[in-house]
């Protein structure tokens, strides 16, 4: 299953609402993402640019954007970043296939 990390800011409001009431989204989240097909592997507070992380897998790139849509949506994230992951395996396989079709594919640009 595609491997998903998506991570985002919460916006003023949310960051005021956690401080008067303090929760795990957790749980949240995980509910959020198995409603939208998929399962949380991880959910994690980041200090830097953005203020979370989210690892989750799902069956489809549909999955992940219901999620995000939802959670955009709801007015207590921002700048929502979702990137597909693969495992080191995955990836190989990956190359394999591209050796195997490279033979065939003809540059933009170049003529014959």
């Amino acid at each position: 299953m595609p491997i998903f990390i998506t991570q985002g800011r919460f916006t003023q409001d949310a960051l005021k609402g956690m401080m008067a009431k303090p929760e795990d989204r957790a749980d949240a989240v995980g509910q959020l993402i198995s409603k939208s097909g998929g399962k949380l592997l991880g959910y994690y507070l980041t200090f830097g640019e953005y203020d979370f992380l989210v690892v989750s897998e799902g069956p489809s790139f549909e999955g992940a954007a219901v999620s995000s849509i939802i959670a955009g949506a709801s007015g207590g994230v921002m700048d929502l970043k979702t990137t597909m992951a693969m495992t080191s395996a995955e990836m190989k396989n990956a190359f394999a296939k591209a050796a195997s079709v490279a033979a065939g594919f003809r540059p933009a640009g170049q003529i014959g």
